[in-house]
């Protein structure tokens, strides 16, 4: 495991230690500051616990059974139940780096001194994640209030030593088993802690913030495509320039079209016209890819700001706070997160939709300035790259339904007491298929506009294109050519996008990109 340490303290954490330990398996330590906070809320729940009249969370049932208070002999029992109860996920199981992020943030919020967990308890919690020990959490059972409740009470489980968890080595076994092989000794849960583990937009922001890593690095992705495709189709170059920019000042549409703007630097290729009618103006799928892809970008830095406030909260109820109040309140309502989630996913359909456009145009030999058709070797024998653009607008379609906002729903639950619910989670997990069909989107572009520039006999394609010409055909991504077994060349493709491999193979020619 990597051997890299995040310290938690009690402000909060980054996005690169989410990713830190969500993927990469950083250690994760308590600081001294959060033990001493862990210690003095307890204190204040201890306290509270031991008078007669009723707290929330402390002395009493949940949700719509708040109102009936629990006695001293029942309450271990009260918060044993409760994670129990709510571990009712159905369905697969979700990735590895979701439960790791879950888990994180969780602790994150119990770290911050305003939850009444116990020190002993956020100990047990990082090393479960130290161990590399992964509680199984079910793709279903979360509405995004109240947190992600059937997700976080599914991790509970395993801290209770119940349930079942996945080892570092990928197996699945009961929990009990993986935390006693580890030396970790199963939590007895008091007053408050079963609900202080469970009440958290944890999951849907750890896959917010993975996903905004991820889009980032595929805006970078398409900005490359384009301007292979912009090549490949001899358009110009000239719509890039940063004063035209300059005056519509979206930051997003400025980083694209300058990134466009070094991979196309010392083209052979731009410019040039070989059909009888030439061309004013290049189609909106090439002119415009720094508009569509900068609003993208923007959302992403929008989408960044909200992830960034979240990850300096505390979400839990209720909350003690500094001066001995335990008060309830409604913070852990995943609307911020949901409405960025959805907004994400709008905006990365309709990247996908213009890469698709521009791979449409590159195989029309109506539409691509003097490539063969379909670029194929010897059109009709050959079908060329025909399906592999069926297969990109089949994504594109998927990607369409996926936009249908998942924060707009709301189904009332626990007897209308949680009556307007936030679906933060659902827009979450199909954001991440959103990425995943978005990756395969813009390989298929890459694939059609490097074999489009090799097609362009005579010209020469810029320095970068070829950087990327040759990445990617070292990578096993075959050049043009009669027929073949297509599959595999496009899931070459995949994985060199997917891998970043496309930015760090244009990179040391243009400099580091937006």
């Amino acid at each position: 495991m990597d051997m890299h340490t995040v310290v938690l303290g009690t402000s909060g954490t980054t996005a690169a230690d989410v990713i830190a330990v969500a993927r990469d398996n950083a250690r994760v330590e308590l600081s001294q500051e959060a033990v001493a906070a862990l210690a003095a809320s307890r204190e204040i729940v201890d306290a509270l616990a031991a008078k007669p009249e009723p707290v929330y969370g402390v002395s009493t049932g949940f949700g719509a059974l708040a109102t009936r208070h629990i006695s001293q002999d029942l309450r271990a029992q009260l918060q044993r139940n409760i994670v129990r109860s709510h571990a009712a996920g159905m369905g697969p199981h979700v990735e590895r780096e979701v439960v790791r992020a879950l888990m994180f943030l969780r602790l994150k919020t119990v770290a911050s001194g305003h939850t009444g967990v116990r020190p002993h308890v956020a100990q047990t919690m990082a090393d479960l994640l130290n161990a590399g020990i992964t509680p199984v959490v079910h793709e279903y059972g979360s509405l995004g209030c109240s947190g992600d409740l059937a997700p976080l009470s599914h991790c509970a489980l395993a801290l209770m030593g119940e349930g079942d968890a996945e080892g570092p080595d990928g197996i699945v076994r009961p929990a009990g088993e993986l935390l006693a092989a580890h030396g970790i000794v199963p939590v007895e849960l008091r007053e408050k802690e079963g609900l202080a583990l469970l009440n958290g937009t944890d999951g849907m922001l750890g896959m917010l913030i993975m996903a905004i890593a991820d889009l980032k690095r595929l805006y970078t992705s398409a900005d490359i495509t384009a301007a292979l495709s912009l090549e490949a189709l001899l358009g110009t170059d000239k719509v890039l320039a940063p004063e035209l920019h300059a005056i519509r000042p979206h930051p997003g549409q400025g980083d694209s079209a300058d990134n466009m703007l070094r991979v196309l630097a010392g083209s052979g290729l731009t410019g040039h016209h070989q059909d009888d009618a030439p061309r004013v103006q290049d189609a909106y799928s090439v002119r415009c890819a720094p508009q569509v892809a900068g609003a993208g970008r923007d959302t992403i830095a929008y989408a960044l700001t909200v992830a960034e406030r979240e990850l300096a909260s505390a979400v839990d109820n209720p909350v003690v706070l500094p001066d001995g109040r335990v008060e309830s309140n409604g913070n852990f309502h995943g609307a911020p997160v949901a409405y960025v989630l959805d907004f994400l996913a709008i905006a990365a359909a309709d990247l996908g939709s213009i890469c698709e456009r521009r791979t449409d145009r590159l195989l029309d030999k109506n539409r691509s300035h003097g490539l063969p058709p379909f670029l194929a070797d010897d059109a009709g024998v050959d079908s060329g790259l025909m399906i592999a653009q069926y297969t990109q607008a089949a994504l594109v379609s998927e990607m369409k339904r996926l936009a249908a906002p998942a924060s707009v729903d709301s189904i009332p639950s626990s007897a209308m007491q949680e009556d307007h619910v936030s679906m933060g989670w659902s827009a979450a997990r199909k954001l991440r298929t959103t990425i995943d069909n978005l990756t395969r989107i813009v390989a298929v572009e890459l694939y059609a506009a490097t074999r489009g520039i090799e097609l362009r006999e005579g010209l020469t394609p810029a320095p970068a294109s070829q950087a990327v010409i040759k990445a990617v055909r070292e990578a096993g991504v075959e050049g043009p050519g009669p027929d073949r077994y297509l599959a595999p060349d496009l899931a070459a493709a995949d994985a060199f996008v997917r891998a970043g491999r496309l930015v760090e193979a244009v990179e040391p020619v243009t400099g580091p990109l937006a």
